[in-house]
């Protein structure tokens, strides 16, 4: 479809087919884009769309409102007939959840998208019970809430992080009850939102930003009591699963001892009121030093009584006649090395007499075997020039020298003959 020429101060001119054919030179009017947005937007199907009401303002048979989300800073204006509020009762407080059926609206006029309804409902406490528990029942499956996933939380902290309201009494019962029972521990303190639309990213934040901080030892979600609708945020899976990704032990402080949010089941400890995370994230310095000073009076009045016990085993030890003469314990000694000495004198003489003898047998058997023994019986040793011991007269010559020992001293000869 060609769109016709406009007028306008520079004469008729043809307009742009499409939005991608404009250019500075040849943009398109704003009367001629406001229908298009309205022709577009019109094509989009009705919705359910649920929120959180404000500035509720009724006009003749109309009412007019805004639509915020529950947990973002997002909003819609909505117009609904006076009808459906008179179904509710005719009032309607900001803060009150809806679901409204709409369909989105452009107003040509201002520019203004706008939700167009027919049909309005509250969103009871039972739907919000029912949505509460169904996501209860799915992290529960996940593991989100199991016990071996809870840390235990610091002995004693040297740095707390606190989220809590930016005015309120959570703060200064958390801090208050802390620092009365250790007044060491100091506050790394993040304010935020604690219900609204601004309660879940404001929250998220500063539990990551404390998570991150280096000294942070623990860290403490606080808010005083609500209404259920007041403490939903403390429910939003988001949140929840913020908490539960920590590496630092987290302790939930929501409400009083009724209010139960999905972050009391995530978090590590669960403190009934903030005055019970005040108490419970540090120890009682007066108790630690009554406890302390019982320990080491324990500990001395056991020592004491170690030592007197064995005082008393010594000074009986010592009584005894053992002690008293000593060297008694000797006298059965003295007869058993005299018998020991004796015996080993005896057997000493025995192995000094069979080794003489033995020795004199073998001196004997070594001179009738020896050589010089052969020699004194009158025989001699006959040696040629090399030193070689002649056996066999073959092996001499006449004229070869000989060198013949005796048993008594040696002489020198010279072959004449050999006889075979």
């Amino acid at each position: 479809m060609t769109d016709a020429p406009l007028s306008n101060d520079r004469g008729s001119v043809t307009l742009p087919a499409t939005a991608a054919e404009t250019s500075p030179e040849r943009p398109w009017p704003v009367r001629h884009l406001s229908p298009k947005i309205r022709d577009f937007i019109a094509r989009l199907p009705e919705v359910w769309v649920e929120g959180q009401v404000l500035n509720v303002k009724r006009w003749k048979h109309m009412v007019f409102l805004t639509l915020r989300d529950t947990d973002e800073q997002m909003s819609l204006k909505v117009t609904v007939p006076a009808t459906e509020l008179d179904a509710l009762g005719g009032s309607l407080n900001d803060g009150a959840r809806v679901v409204i059926h709409a369909k989105p609206t452009w107003w040509m006029k201002n520019g203004d998208l706008q939700m167009m309804g027919d049909a309005m409902r509250a969103v009871g406490l039972g739907d919000l019970l029912a949505r509460l528990e169904a996501l209860k029942e799915a992290l529960a499956a996940e593991g989100l809430f199991d016990a071996d996933r809870k840390r235990e939380l610091p002995l004693v902290p040297t740095l707390v992080g606190l989220v809590c309201a930016n005015q309120g009494d959570a703060e200064h019962d958390v801090v208050e009850n802390a620092q009365r029972r250790w007044p060491s521990v100091r506050f790394e303190i993040r304010r935020v939102t604690v219900q609204g639309a601004r309660c879940v990213p404001e929250t998220t934040a500063a539990i990551r930003e404390l998570d991150a901080h280096p000294e942070v030892d623990v860290i403490v979600v606080a808010r005083g009591g609500g209404s259920f609708e007041d403490l939903l945020p403390f429910s939003d899976e988001q949140l929840v699963r913020v908490a539960g990704a920590t590496a630092t032990p987290l302790v939930s402080a929501i409400g009083h001892e009724k209010d139960s949010p999905l972050l009391d089941l995530v978090a590590d400890y669960r403190a009934s009121t903030p005055t019970d995370a005040g108490k419970r994230i540090v120890p009682d310095a007066a108790i630690e030093r009554d406890t302390i000073a019982g320990l080491i009076a324990d500990a001395r009045h056991a020592m004491t009584a170690r030592i007197d016990r064995e005082h008393a085993g010594l000074a009986q030890f010592r009584s005894r006649p053992v002690l008293t003469y000593p060297e008694r314990m000797l006298d059965p000694f003295r007869d058993q090395l005299s018998r020991v000495h004796d015996a080993s004198g005896r057997a000493l003489v025995g192995i000094l007499t069979a080794a003489d003898a033995a020795a004199r047998e073998l001196a004997a058997r070594l001179t009738a075997l020896s050589p010089q023994g052969t020699l004194d019986r009158g025989y001699a040793v006959a040696r040629t020039a090399s030193g070689e011991v002649v056996r066999d007269a073959s092996a001499l010559a006449a004229g070869d020298a000989l060198h013949l020992r005796f048993a008594a001293g040696t002489a020198d000869a010279e072959v004449t003959a050999t006889h075979g």
